[in-house]
Parts: structure tokens; C-alpha cells; sequence
């Protein structure tokens, strides 16, 4: 028997790694059965077969998990988005920090292709650095950030999230070149990423630590909260919550709220709050259905 990380899963086989080596594993028949989510983070326990194979006997308590990407006991998430090619998207973004901080990980925002970035374009990293994020900027082909990267992601178990086309996997080669990810240009006709990465897998970093390439995606379900919850995984809300008048503030329509007074005096970024609301619509109309 020995202990190991699940690092990668793939056509019903999980690799495991451990001291000494990576090993490919299958379920014990008690998993399969009992339909339990095996996912890539996972600390496990398995017997070994032979030298190169195994079983997983045993899959230990998680400290953190996220339904999408599909990752356990990871504590940072970055979440890459581009400044162009694609362009940023609020309410995606918005969405994966809440999910993230639902989930008890740290986040941390970095903003992608700081080398496309026209002059026009919205003031991105500002907003998510006044609403109290981490905020990186990067260029995976000029290199602006990519030391900071590195450093942010020494000695921690990350993973990379956002949209197909951000520059994920060429962020991660430009941060360790030996990684040798796949690439992939931008589509030019349908303006948007191509899905270079199928599945999640974890990698060693040589400065310490280990980091996740996941596929993107373009949509995201809130997870289960209360309504009155919702403005706590807005940080840049907290501080305002005693300028409102009533407990339980929803912050909506409520006379003397001193979130939406933040809004009006341009405290609180609009386009934060217009993903506030859209997300608590969506939790309300949750909590009608049940």
C-alpha cells in the first residue's frame, strides 16, 4: 500500500504519483459501484499490481473542491482572462470568483496578452484591484509578468481557469518551458479559443508546488447560496454593510444602502455590481423553485 496525488485522469484509468513514481490506477470495484467522483487533486491510497500499476484502495477526505474545472485540495486559483482575442466577459469572470471563494481557495486574477491591449480598451486589472483581488498582468509572448507568475504559484497547489483562447497553457510554458503544453492560435473567424486542453491534469513546478491546466469553458452555475450570502463573496461590499439600514440588506431596492450609495459615488465598480444583480436574480428564482 502507498500514498499518492491523483495527477491525471483519463479514459477510465487515474495516474497517481508518488515518491516513487507515477503509477496507472484503476477503481476498486466498491467506487465504481457506489458512483463516487474520483477527481485529480484526490490523496488516495493504493495497492500495487506490478511495477507500473495499481488499484486505488482508499481516497481521503478533500480540503477544498471545485465542480468546474473538476479539481481537489488545491488552495489558489488563477483565473486567466485576456485583455483581447477574447476579450473579457464580467459575468464569467465574476461567476468563477464566486465560485472560487465559495469554495474556499484563494484567488488570484490575471489578465492575459497585456501585448494586444489598445488604449480604448476597459480599465480590467483597476477594477478587480479596487474591488480588493490579487490582479497580475501578463504577456506569454513578451514576458511582462510572467516572473510574478511564477513566484505567485511557488509552493502552492494551483489551478488555472477561464475561457478557451485566454493563453492558459502558453502562460504555463512561458512560466517552466519543460512543461511543453499544447498551443493553439486564436480562431480568426469565430473569434474565440480552441479548446487546446481536454482534460485537467496536475504538473510539478520546478520552484515548488504543483499547477493545473484545465480546458476552458464559457458558461458556469452559482453554487448553492442563500440570497443574503451573495454580497459576502463581493469583498469590496463588506465595508459598506453597516451604512445600510435594514439586516439582511439585499442591496437591491432597499432605501439608505450604502453598497448602492458606494455605486453612485463610483466607489464600487457598476460593472461589479450589474454581475451582482444578475447573479441574485438568479439565486432568488433557485430558492423559488424549491
Amino acid at each position: 500500500m502507498f500514498e499518492g496525488v491523483i495527477v491525471k485522469a483519463y479514459g477510465g484509468f487515474y495516474y497517481v504519483r508518488s515518491p516513487a513514481g507515477d503509477l496507472e490506477c484503476t477503481l476498486r470495484g466498491r467506487f465504481r459501484l457506489g458512483r463516487q467522483d474520483i477527481l485529480v487533486g484526490d490523496r488516495v491510497g493504493c495497492q500495487t499490481t506490478d511495477s507500473a500499476r495499481g488499484v486505488i484502495e482508499k481516497v481521503h477526505p478533500r480540503a477544498t473542491v471545485l465542480t468546474r474545472p473538476p479539481i481537489a485540495n488545491i488552495n489558489q486559483a488563477v483565473v486567466v482572462f485576456s485583455f483581447v482575442n477574447p476579450r473579457p466577459i464580467a459575468r464569467l469572470l465574476d461567476r468563477i470568483l464566486v465560485q472560487v471563494s465559495f469554495a474556499g481557495i484563494t484567488p488570484l486574477v490575471c489578465f492575459n496578452k497585456f501585448d494586444l491591449r489598445e488604449r480604448e480598451d476597459a480599465p480590467w486589472p483597476e477594477i478587480y484591484l479596487k474591488a480588493g483581488y490579487r490582479v497580475i498582468v501578463t504577456s506569454a509572448v513578451t514576458g511582462e509578468g510572467v516572473d510574478l507568475l511564477r513566484q505567485s504559484l511557488q509552493d502552492h497547489n494551483s489551478v488555472l481557469a477561464g475561457p478557451s483562447g485566454t493563453g492558459k497553457s502558453s502562460l504555463l510554458n512561458a512560466v517552466q518551458p519543460d512543461l511543453g503544453l499544447k498551443t493553439d492560435a486564436i480562431s480568426r473567424k469565430l473569434k474565440r479559443g480552441k479548446h487546446t486542453t481536454r482534460h485537467v491534469e496536475l504538473l510539478p513546478l520546478t520552484g515548488g508546488g504543483m499547477v493545473a491546466d484545465t480546458p476552458g469553458f464559457s458558461s458556469l452555475t452559482l453554487p448553492d447560496m442563500k440570497r443574503e450570502d451573495l454580497g459576502y463573496y463581493f469583498p469590496e461590499f463588506e465595508q459598506y454593510f453597516n451604512r445600510c439600514k435594514f439586516t439582511g440588506c439585499l442591496h437591491r431596492r432597499e432605501p439608505v444602502c450604502g453598497v448602492r450609495q458606494a455605486v453612485e459615488h463610483h466607489v464600487i465598480a457598476r460593472e461589479r455590481y450589474t454581475s451582482y444583480l444578475t447573479f441574485l436574480e438568479e439565486v432568488m428564482q433557485r430558492e423559488r423553485r424549491y
